[in-house]
């Protein structure tokens, strides 16, 4: 990308020495007023410098940020260019299903197809197709990485293809690792050079937690797959100059407390103050005490709190961690003097202003964990029993809820059927169970003796442990929690613990370094001995490919309508994301994990219950097996080398034997197969025109969703397994696909044929216009009385009546990761506005991105409070004022029901910049930008 374009209106271009190399750069000093600035607002400066075009970014923007008033509310509009992007395949496949597309598009429209390339580098890493469908033996990576391929062939011959035929974008194959700790161990630059010129890193990508990278230094966050496709293609994003959240870190971390328990502290302080759409910069002493691998995972949790952005200025950790990571002597002398020079540098002695503060003494964090179903949901360790005791009965119905006395009884005993429901702790089983008493409409509430004919007899109940993942960049990137599980593991064997048999063991390291460092601190033998056999490089558990339970246990679940508990390393714990048999879902640290599986349930207190007894028969207490600082500090020091991450990352593009033997297209734009159920040519640009047809008021619109608070984009999105039955899985059937290859919805997000059936499809959304139905269901009203329908169904009698559609939404709308499909979906089910109390960032953006109108309901007010239960007809006036340049502030929505009455109000318009209102104007960003492009 030609970047030398700048108007450099306030005489910034310079040069900087390094050794023998020179760089170009666009010094700040030139700007009177930045070098007061928070260090993630300075990387924007210099970003206005260098692409001051006169047109989109002017003098004034610079003057803007120079002069930032850091308690003002953001009101001034700035283009911000990336200097990369980077992608997961699962939102990346549709990337480049779009760019290929577009590539017919342009050639149709008569222009130049080779036009269409990343005009900013782009790379991808594969970490999202690996499922653990097997676990617990030596054979399960290589099982696993074969299923993948045997499912993923298709889009990987695409994806290769896509390497071939596009300039500057490379794959990294499946099997290295996850996209965000390839990034920051490999990818990652701090400072770019390109053309010549040397300029902060700066890189958005298609997964929430691309703001991992902000421990290094590197601004950047998730976007949708839409904007980061404009990215790609030269096109900035559209952004307010933030408010920044000043977060002082003080004090050291205390023996026995973990980076996670310090992420899952800072997440519910940062949620409880209030950071969406701020930037959240760390400063102060206590700053350089924290490793580099921790600024990490405090980075990749920024979407949990809601920022934008959770950074860390450089400073001499940086550059040891990238020394560590192998990067080469010229870059880290770069890195250390570009930033010294730009005043980018950590300075403790110059604390710049913010405009809110908040402050965390390290001293003061303990063990926690984080659920049942939401990353803010904080639990003190010490309280976790207690705190499961009380949610399990948001998930079991009344009557049937464990009673909790504490019996000796072993388990196998027979209770009396007139026994009042008890429970027991079994010495060796330590999990709950019921007594055969009956509970409600006659269920049993006995325990459910589960035979196994791999994992023996055992009893299950409410809170057993199904799941205990060690997955996730969050923390598979962090060495101290890692090797800090592992020494837990020779821990606890050596004590004689062993792992419970109805726990579903995962172990998926980010990248291949964490299993060098496991084979040469000889920790390997211990974890599989407690199950934890290598499961693949990749999210797994994290994002749903937890692969099935062992069919006997999933089907004691569903028979007897058990609320089991998963725990993982990982960021997210949505409800039905981690496996569709389990309710309630915990994040926690690595070692905790373990821990939690050698407990077997959530109703344990690790203070007073023992895991289990030694050889001698003696107790043995989580605080027996818990490793010391000291002895993860020394591990840490013998066993992980520069040169493991130099081996590692070697040949990082060029991929195993199975990705090396898959044939490949050739050609500039792409055969597409007509017969392909994984990779379909896109509808967006059908009919397009070259210029672009007026926007229009919606007129006589019916209401496809009424929705709650916190709907996240989990719950719009599809992901996950795809179940018989469904419209997803009803579309695989008519194309001859066998029900054992249904793979996951997360796989197939290049065909749009799957994609929008699976699109409010999540088995756990609340739609109200039905009564206390979960799932993708909806009401048509194109049919007498308006029956249940399949939301897919009911929006494709919609489409053939020519009925446009709303969704009704409650607060917080869309939070959850930057899911394009979620937007894209929406779009193609016929969803011509949202209405909501209030959106996520990034949701809201891609709705536009996609020619979706979002708005607000009045202050104060939602459709409970207006009477509205979905069953009006809804006309929405005001959307045609932007055909004359105009955003309006409100438009006037009518909502007639079905006996003549009337609800009027007025909905805020959150299309927030006039990029924005260009985009929707276009039907989209991706028109926009093809017609841009064809025009130039």
């Amino acid at each position: 990308m030609e970047y030398n374009v700048s108007i450099n209106s306030f005489g910034a271009r310079g040069t900087l020495e390094v050794g023998d190399e020179s760089y170009e750069i666009f010094r700040l000093n030139a700007v009177p007023g930045t070098e007061k600035l928070p260090y993630s607002l300075k990387v924007l400066a210099e970003n206005l410098l260098r692409t001051e075009d006169g047109a989109n970014i002017t003098e004034e923007h610079i003057n803007a940020l120079a002069n930032w008033d850091p308690s003002a509310q953001p009101n001034i509009e700035i283009q911000f260019t990336p200097a990369r992007v980077i992608m997961q395949d699962f939102t990346g496949v549709p990337c480049v299903v779009d760019l290929a597309t577009m590539r017919e598009a342009v050639t149709a429209l008569g222009g130049d197809p080779n036009k269409v390339n990343p005009l900013s580098p782009a790379e991808m890493v594969i970490d999202h197709s690996v499922i653990l469908d097997v676990f617990g033996r030596a054979d399960a990576y290589e099982r696993n990485v074969e299923l993948e391929y045997e499912r993923n062939s298709e889009r990987y011959q695409f994806l290769r293809w896509g390497q071939g035929a596009f300039d500057d974008f490379k794959v990294v194959p499946p099997g290295t690792g996850i996209v965000h700790q390839v990034n920051i161990e490999y990818l990652a630059r701090t400072v770019m050079v390109r053309n010549g010129q040397a300029y902060p890193d700066t890189c958005v990508g298609t997964d929430s937690h691309t703001t991992m990278e902000n421990g290094l230094g590197v601004l950047g966050w998730g976007v949708g797959g839409i904007e980061a496709e404009a990215a790609m293609l030269g096109q900035p994003v559209s952004m307010l100059i933030p408010r920044v959240v000043g977060f002082k870190l003080t004090g050291e971390i205390q023996p026995g407390v973990t980076a996670t328990d310090v992420v899952l502290t800072v997440t519910d302080m940062l949620r409880k103050h209030g950071v969406v759409g701020k930037f959240v910069e760390f400063y102060g002493k206590g700053v350089a005490e924290v490793p580099l691998a921790n600024r990490a995972t405090l980075g990749n949790m920024s979407p949990e709190f809601g920022s934008t952005c959770a950074i860390f200025p450089i400073d001499e950790e940086t550059i040891n961690y990238l020394r560590l990571t192998g990067r080469d002597d010229q870059s880290l002398a770069l890195v250390e003097a570009y930033a010294k020079e730009q005043g980018m540098w950590h300075d403790t002695e110059n604390e710049p202003v913010f405009s809110e503060y908040l402050e965390l003494d390290l001293g003061t964090v303990v063990p926690s964990i984080a659920g049942p179903k939401r990353p803010q949901d904080r639990i003190l360790l010490s309280e976790s029993k207690v705190a499961f005791r009380k949610d399990i009965h948001n998930y079991v119905e009344e009557g049937l809820t464990p009673a909790h006395t504490q019996l000796d009884e072993a388990v196998e005993e027979t209770f009396p059927a007139s026994d009042p429901a008890t429970l027991s702790f079994a010495e060796d089983d330590a999990v709950v169970v019921q007594s055969a008493a009956n509970g409600a409409e006659g269920r049993p509430t006995k325990p459910i003796k589960v035979v196994d004919s791999e994992r023996g007899e055992f009893i299950l109940d409410h809170g057993a442990v199904v799941v205990a993942g060690i997955t996730s960049c969050t923390n598979t990137s962090n060495p101290s929690v890692m090797l800090g599980a592992a020494l837990l593991a020779k821990n606890a064997v050596e004590k004689g613990l062993s792992t419970k048999p109805w726990v579903k063991t995962n172990m998926a390291p980010g990248s291949q370094v964490v299993t060098d460092y496991y084979e040469k601190a000889g920790l390997w033998p211990y974890l599989e001995k407690l199950g934890y056999y290598l499961g693949g490089y990749g999210c797994t558990t994290c994002i749903g490919n937890t692969g099935p339970l062992p069919e006997q246990i999933s089907q004691a679940i569903n028979d007897n309508d058990l609320s089991v508990a998963a725990v993982l390393s990982g960021n997210r714990n949505f409800e039905g994301r981690i496996s569709p048999d389990v309710k309630m879902n915990y994040l926690a640290s690595p070692p905790l994990v373990i821990a939690y599986g050698l407990a077997g349930t959530m109703d344990f207190d690790f203070e007073s219950q023992p895991l289990g007894q030694d050889t001698d028969g003696n107790d043995v207490f989580l605080k027996d097996i818990w490793p010391s600082a000291q002895e993860i500090d020394d591990t840490i020091k013998n066993a992980i080398s520069q040169d493991m991450f130099r081996k590692s990352y070697a040949d990082v593009f060029k991929g195993d034997e199975h990705w090396r033997n898959l044939s490949t297209p050739e050609g500039d734009t792409f055969a597409w197969g007509e017969d392909s159920t994984y990779v379909r040519k896109a509808p967006y640009f059908d009919g397009m025109t070259m210029e672009p047809a007026p926007v229009s008021d919606i007129k006589g619109a019916r209401v496809m969703a009424v929705l709650g608070d916190s709907v996240t984009t989990d719950h719009i999105s599809p992901a996950g397994p795809i179940k018989p039955g469904t419209p997803a899985a009803q579309y695989l059937d008519s194309h001859g696909v066998a029900r054992k290859d249904y793979n996951s919805l997360g796989s197939r997000r290049g065909n749009h044929e799957v994609m929008i059936r699976g699109t409010f499809a999540n088995i756990r959304l609340q739609n109200q216009l039905l009564d206390g139905v979960s799932g993708g269901y909806t009401r048509d009203f194109t049919q007498e009385g308006g029956p249940q329908s399949f939301i897919y169904d009911a929006c494709e009698n919609y489409k053939k009546a020519g009925i446009p559609l709303v969704v009704l939404g409650g607060k917080e709308y869309g939070s959850g990761s930057s899911r394009d499909w979620a937007a894209k979906g929406t779009v193609l089910l016929g969803v011509k506005a949202v209405i909501t109390e209030s959106f996520e960032r990034i949701h809201r953006s891609n709705l536009i991105g996609m020619g979706v109108v979002p708005l607000q309901f009045p202050e104060g007010e939602s459709h409970k409070s207006l009477g509205l239960d979905g069953t009006e007809v809804i006309d929405i006036v005001g959307i045609e004022k932007l055909n004359e340049g105009i955003t309006p502030a409100t438009m006037k929505v009518t909502a007639t029901k079905e006996d003549g009455s009337v609800i009027e109000f007025d909905a805020k318009v959150r299309i927030d910049t006039p990029g924005e209102a260009d985009y929707y104007r276009n039907g989209g960003i991706l028109q926009y930008v093809l017609r841009n492009m064809i025009n130039s």
